[in-house]
């Protein structure tokens, strides 16, 4: 049982149930303060026996009353309730019950969209900007931490999920595919001859293993890592213990998907080149060899580990593979092109890359040697999921949490949909921004039991004030609010009094592509108006979508003046943010100038 945590803690016993409540900031003891992230942990036992209650689904929320009211039982039910039931005229101030989808954008961006009201509706938390555009992701067990590999930048970036921060990189050359071990010990990368193991807590650089010329796959099973070796035609096996090789293993032209099956114990590999499917084991050897057709694009295990799809677009088919047996038991004609699968527990969902019809084969039919592959179907968009103007292997389709539904991220289309189970049509869609969300991820932030009877999750605090921590449990049935108070944290507060003033003197207006470009801004004391000089100013423009950004100093034209001058590369939605270090103020603390600049002849 995890140890006491220092910060808030609170007891309450009600209706047999004993409910310890504990609330810690992430970085350290002491009391939570506004704009802090913190760790709200609930233990929930029988008040009895002191036995913990497993396999509960508390939901929470935080709440910041008026000031002065006071809250009993009755009011504490009658907040819940309105929780519960999404009322848009009394939101929580925090809703812990919530998950983040992140769209892997065309350009050098991560969009964070925080859904709304039973996906009524979607906004734009944060963005994450990166230094070049991402290759794939990874997101470690807890969620707490997003790795994304950029192959132009030479990087594996670090992504900190609850301040949605860039917090460190990794040099590793030309990284493409990510791995992480179960146990999160090491994240493995794909480069352009081999493979890279990377410690995941300390970012250290572990070891380079050559496996053969790429591109590659990862798979990750149990203490082996294997390795496709497109152009070798080859699978490496790693051991994840010794960060050793274990072996090469031919298997076939172009492997180009791989992937685990506990069930089998043995790594399923899919050839594009001639069409086998090959089954590794941990000593590098080539247990099982299916015939297949030419063509194939990845392979997959659905929910148990023993029915794998392969998808093969150059033929629109999927084909059933069933490890138990070792055979390929079923082939299904697909719509143009189908390039990726995803599961539920319950379907299997096929992407294509010529059609927008996204497929559902129930995964109660197949496994029948012989029978036909049934499916039913969905609109993904106006435009193919799976036309990317800038490939990635990451999961376009990606099951949303709490609900058999999917996301399906469609870059042309510039959105996220949201379909449920059973739905002749996405239910909504969520809103990109302008960018092309090359792929999908979800992070999770409801409460999760992490021990016996140990419910935690991450929040990030909003304001200052006493807040209530409303709790409830549908069965067996709880209702209780806890006193949460939130302390202000001083260098916020200061930042309420701002030093300066910045104010926009001029926008571009019209602007044709190659154009210069010239915005003023001025800045100011906030008390008697006067002109700051001599400042540090810095700029930051990029193209959306795109890769093109920049950054540099303002000049300062007259007393209090700064100019951000730059040549707009091509047509396209343009963002510039401005910063004064020395004042604390930085690029996220200033709201973007924004413009657009037209095609056509520079003037």
């Amino acid at each position: 049982m995890p140890g006491p945590l220092l910060g808030i803690e609170h007891r309450a016993v009600k209706d047999g149930l004993a409910v310890d409540m504990s609330v810690e900031p992430v970085a350290g003891g002491g009391e939570p303060k506004e704009a802090q992230d913190v760790r709200v942990r609930l233990r929930i036992s029988d008040a009895a026996t002191g036995a913990p209650l497993t396999g509960l689904f508390p939901a929470a929320w935080l709440d910041l009353p008026p000031e002065g009211k006071a809250e009993g039982a009755r009011s504490c039910g009658e907040k819940i309730s309105a929780f519960l039931g999404g009322s848009v005229l009394s939101p929580p101030e925090v809703d812990l019950n919530t998950y983040y989808v992140l769209a892997l954008n065309q350009d050098a961006t991560i969009s964070v969209v925080d859904p709304i009201f039973g996906f009524g509706g979607s906004k734009l938390l944060t963005m994450v900007f990166l230094d070049s555009p991402g290759e794939d992701w990874a997101l470690s067990a807890d969620g707490e931490r997003l790795f994304v590999s950029m192959p132009a930048s030479g990087a594996v970036a670090v992504v900190e999920t609850h301040g949605w921060k860039v917090v460190g990189k990794v040099s590793v050359p030309r990284p493409g595919r990510l791995a992480l071990e179960p146990g999160g010990a090491h994240l493995w990368v794909a480069t352009e001859g081999g493979v890279a193991a990377v410690d995941a807590a300390s970012l250290a650089f572990s070891v380079h293993i050559p496996t053969g010329r790429g591109p590659h796959d990862l798979a990750i099973g149990k203490d082996r890592v294997f390795v496709t070796n497109r152009d070798e035609g080859t699978v490496s096996v790693i051991d994840a213990r010794t960060l050793r090789k274990v072996g090469d293993v031919a298997t076939g032209l172009r492997p180009v998907s791989v992937t685990w099956s506990d069930l089998a114990a043995s790594a399923w590999v899919a050839h594009e080149g001639d069409g086998a499917i090959v089954a590794v084991d941990g000593e590098a050897k080539a247990a099982v060899r299916l015939a297949g057709k030419p063509g194939l694009a990845q392979i997959q295990f659905a929910p148990g580990g023993r029915l794998a799809l392969a998808v093969n677009p150059a033929e629109d088919e999927v084909q059933v593979i069933d490890a138990a047996v070792r055979k390929i038991i079923q082939t299904g004609k697909m719509e143009d092109g189908p390039d990726q699968v995803a599961f539920t527990d319950e379907i299997a969902y096929v992407r294509h890359r010529g059609s927008a019809t996204v497929l559902m084969i129930p995964l109660r039919e197949l496994g029948r040697e012989g029978a036909p592959v049934s499916a039913a179907d969905f609109p993904g968009g106006q435009n193919p999921p799976g036309n990317l103007p800038l490939p990635t292997p990451a999961a376009g389709i990606v099951q949303a949490v709490g609900d058999a539904a999917v996301l399906v991220a469609n870059p042309l289309d510039q959105a996220i949909y949201f379909y449920k189970e059973g739905m002749a049509a996405p239910m909504g869609h969520f809103n990109n921004y302008g960018r092309q969300p090359r792929a999908a991820l979800v992070v999770d932030r409801s409460l999760r039991e992490t021990a016996p009877g140990v419910y935690e999750t991450v929040a990030r605090l909003r304001n200052a004030g006493r807040h209530d921590l409303a709790v409830y449990l549908n069965a067996p049935r709880l209702m209780q609010c806890f006193p949460l108070p939130v302390a202000e944290d001083a260098v916020l507060a200061a930042k309420r009094r701002p030093e300066l003033l910045i104010e926009p003197l001029s926008e571009p207006g019209d602007v044709g592509a190659g154009e210069e470009v010239s915005v003023r801004y001025r800045i100011t004391s906030p008390d008697g108006g006067a002109p700051k000089t001599g400042l540090r100013v810095r700029w930051m423009a990029f193209l959306s979508p795109g890769t093109w950004q920049l950054r540099e100093a303002a000049a300062e034209v007259s007393e209090g003046v700064y100019e951000v001058r730059f040549r707009a590369p091509q047509a396209g939605l343009y963002y510039v943010f401005l910063e004064v270090p020395s004042a604390g103020i930085g690029l996220q603390d200033t709201p973007p100038l924004t413009f657009f600049a037209e095609r056509g002849e520079t003037k």
